[in-house]
């Protein structure tokens, strides 16, 4: 630590986590003790959590000087970006009081509706904000992949997305799954709502062949698998991520929290972060 403190060398970033006595939450404080060029400098969680009020480290067994608290500005008051994997109510509140105290942000959350994707886009003329379905890298590597996939396979091939996660994700298809669909979506020039078919029942017909279909599976502690498939004739092609622990996800936010760093403002995705464009 004493490195960071030379003069001549550049602080740590200071970064506060929501959600911070969660899976995710407690994922990330890890990941940013083990960083050497970050900071945590604030854990929010809900009134309710049992943490409130306790080190933000000690389920680590290490003094991290920073308490869980409820009270955002608080929270925020010494900190230079938010990472935020919560839920779309909560993570609204945050981002409101973010951008008034100038605090960005990197926003993991999935599940928004349209209204709340324009207000953080509107937040963004004052604030610096990555927001990204899939903090991942290999996600986002896959999607880049799709891309290409799409392109080559514009005729002929059915697509099927599945999506398979842990008994308590609350929102389906999972945020990377319709990503995914948006990105191959794009590639073949169609709308993604014109032809999305999340579900299947009965006498259905003969399949759409411009059809974007999507199955959801949900049961035990599964973090995330997400496959695309590329059913032609006498061939099938399958694209798949399997995130085996929530670290892939950590590691991606901090790199997006390093992207924001000495941006004013503006709203970026994990291709800007990975200059995947």
């Amino acid at each position: 630590m004493s490195a960071l403190n030379t003069p001549g060398t550049k602080a740590p970033l200071r970064i506060a986590v929501a959600g911070a006595s969660g899976r995710m939450g407690q994922m990330l404080i890890e990941a940013i003790r083990a960083a050497a060029d970050c900071q945590l400098a604030g854990a929010l969680d809900l009134p309710s959590a049992p943490a409130l009020g306790a080190d933000a480290g000690a389920f680590l067994g290490f003094q991290s000087n920073v308490p869980v608290v409820a009270d955002l500005h608080a929270g925020l008051a010494n900190a230079q970006v938010l990472i935020d994997f919560t839920r779309p109510e909560g993570s609204m509140a945050h981002l409101r009081v973010c951008r008034a105290l100038g605090v960005h942000m990197v926003i993991g959350t999935t599940g928004f509706d349209e209204a709340q994707k324009a207000e953080v886009a509107d937040a963004a003329k004052d604030i610096a904000i990555v927001m990204a379905p899939n903090m991942s890298v290999g996600v986002n590597v896959t999607l880049k992949l799709l891309e290409m996939a799409a392109k080559a396979l514009s005729t002929g091939y059915d697509i099927e997305i599945i999506e398979t996660h842990h008994r308590h994700k609350v929102d389906a298809p999972s945020g990377t799954a319709l990503k995914m669909g948006e990105v191959v979506a794009q590639a073949l020039g169609r709308d993604l709502k014109g032809h999305a078919v999340f579900a299947r029942e009965g006498i259905t017909g003969a399949r759409d062949p411009s059809a974007i279909g999507f199955s959801a599976i949900r049961g035990g502690d599964i973090v995330g698998d997400h496959t695309v498939m590329f059913a032609g004739t006498g061939e099938r092609i399958e694209i798949t991520h399997k995130a085996s622990s929530r670290e892939g996800y950590a590691l991606g936010a901090l790199r997006a929290a390093r992207y924001l760093d000495g941006r004013a403002k503006g709203l970026f995705d994990m291709f800007d972060v990975l200059q995947l464009r």
